[in-house]
């Protein structure tokens, strides 16, 4: 028996409030319990709404419990450290963990169950030697150049490069539990059983008698890591092996490697882009001010997650019905600008609504990066009105304009931070941040409109493109 809102609401509800609430409660019953790719991205996007906004929570009460523990300084090294590991561990992907989400649901389709089984390993093992060998030269490079680089990061950098090889094979697994809606699998253990875990660790460390420093926050992480990464491994492997019979394996890296490249790109200045305020900072100021930057940035995270879910969720459908059927690609494009919008807005509101007293748990001085939230918040609510355009670009075979669009922003965002951090401090990182994720977002449906024909944008009506191409 299928679960059924309306039926459920009739069954329950008097019978007035029943009729009133069945048109609406029809629509949820559409979005969510239908067998096609609407219902099953649906699904899949409010599972991972629902993940995410517990990990929010669970990310939040942990950074304030750290920060409080260590003090603002060792806290900003952390962060510093914790955030380009995340951002070095997701680029020796080489692009493989969203190339896979696009591999897996044609070769099913189509019946290629060796180059299924052979894309499944070889990404696996690609990734790992990649980052192994990414974190090796990354330690060299710290040793190298630890005269130009301030004593206090020198340890903490080294301990980061431990944990990249495993944040890096995690970003590849979560790639294909979300190529088969698995989206408990793809997202738990990233968001929420590494960070509960870190926090366990770090207050075991405590309560052990160890310094509260940057140095054992990253130890307890790298526990952390590598406990929710190999038993991601082994349980996807598994769900994996039992739906897809053995049999030969048919390896076309170089076809999966020229697919993946662009993607890399775009995912690469993606992921720079979202982090590059945090690094600046940190380039440019003392770790206290990374410290009350990091903190309003994991404030913003309340808003930031409505698009992570929803483009989580959809992906793997704009890859499916990205290819010979464009009237339904676009009226299901369209549909998940108004799933990412109206959400973001409300939480965005909310966000300003308890901004000062949230920032005020992490400590003295914290609260100083309240009225930075304005402005970021604009642009997070900016980029939301246009959707998941990247995954759209990148789905639908467009990846290469996607980084170029990517490499722009980047730089426009980079450009700016240069220009003004050194002169307003965190309101330059604010400033910065703010207009290059509005221009993000410009370019970004722009270039899904030229491309496809589809116009993402949240108020604007449907329309295509003169000759879209």
């Amino acid at each position: 028996m299928r679960f059924s809102a309306a039926t459920t609401a009739e069954r329950l509800l008097p019978e007035r409030l029943a009729l009133r609430a069945r048109p609406l409660l029809g629509q949820i019953d559409a979005a969510l319990f239908t067998a096609d790719e609407r219902g099953e991205a649906g699904r899949m996007s409010l599972i991972a709404f629902a993940i995410r906004i517990v990990s929010a929570a669970i990310a939040f009460v942990s950074q304030v419990l750290l920060a409080r523990w260590m003090g603002s300084f060792e806290y900003g090294i952390f962060v510093l450290v914790w955030t380009t590991m995340v951002i070095a561990g997701n680029i020796s992907c080489f692009g493989f963990h969203t190339s896979i989400i696009r591999f897996i649901p044609e070769y099913r389709e189509r019946g290629m169950t060796a180059e299924l089984r052979g894309v499944l390993v070889a990404s696996r093992l690609f990734v790992l030697v990649a980052s192994t060998a990414m974190a090796f030269l990354g330690g060299l490079g710290v040793w190298y150049f630890s005269g130009a680089i301030e004593s206090y990061y020198f340890v903490p950098f080294i301990l980061g490069l431990i944990c990249l090889p495993m944040i890096a094979l995690s970003d590849v697994v979560q790639g294909i539990s979300r190529a088969h809606s698995w989206a408990v699998s793809a997202l738990s253990p990233t968001y929420l059983i590494r960070p509960v875990l870190i926090l366990a660790f770090m207050a075991g460390a405590l309560l052990a008698g160890y310094e509260p420093c940057a140095e054992t926050a990253l130890i307890a992480a790298i526990l952390a890591t590598y406990a929710t990464t190999i038993i991601q491994l082994v349980s996807v492997t598994a769900r994996v092996d039992r739906r897809l019979p053995q049999g030969p394996r048919n390896i076309r890296f170089r076809l999966w490697f020229a697919i993946s490249l662009p993607i890399f790109l775009v995912e690469s200045f993606f992921f720079l882009l979202t982090n590059a305020d945090v690094l600046m900072v940190g380039f440019y100021m003392q770790p206290d001010d990374v410290a009350v930057y990091f903190a309003t940035v994991k404030t913003l995270a309340l808003v930031h997650f409505v698009y992570f879910a929803v483009k989580a969720g959809v992906a793997q459908r704009y890859a499916a019905i990205a290819h010979g059927e464009p009237d339904k690609l676009a009226g299901f494009a369209r549909e998940t600008v108004a799933w990412t919008f109206w959400p973001s807005l409300i939480m965005a509101l909310v966000v300003l609504a308890l901004g000062k007293p949230m920032l005020m748990l992490f400590g003295p001085g914290f609260d100083a990066g309240y009225p930075l939230l304005f402005l970021l918040v604009a642009g997070v609510v900016a980029r939301a009105a246009v959707g998941p355009c990247e995954s759209l670009l990148t789905m639908s075979g467009n990846q290469n304009i996607c980084a170029l669009v990517y490499a722009m922003t980047l730089a426009f965002n980079i450009g700016l931070s240069v220009l003004l951090i050194p002169q307003f401090g965190l309101w330059g990182a604010a400033i910065a941040t703010a207009l290059a994720m509005m221009f993000e977002a410009g370019a970004l449906a722009f270039t899904v409109w030229r491309k496809l024909g589809i116009v993402m944008a949240i108020f604007a009506p449907p329309a295509t493109a003169p000759e879209a191409r």
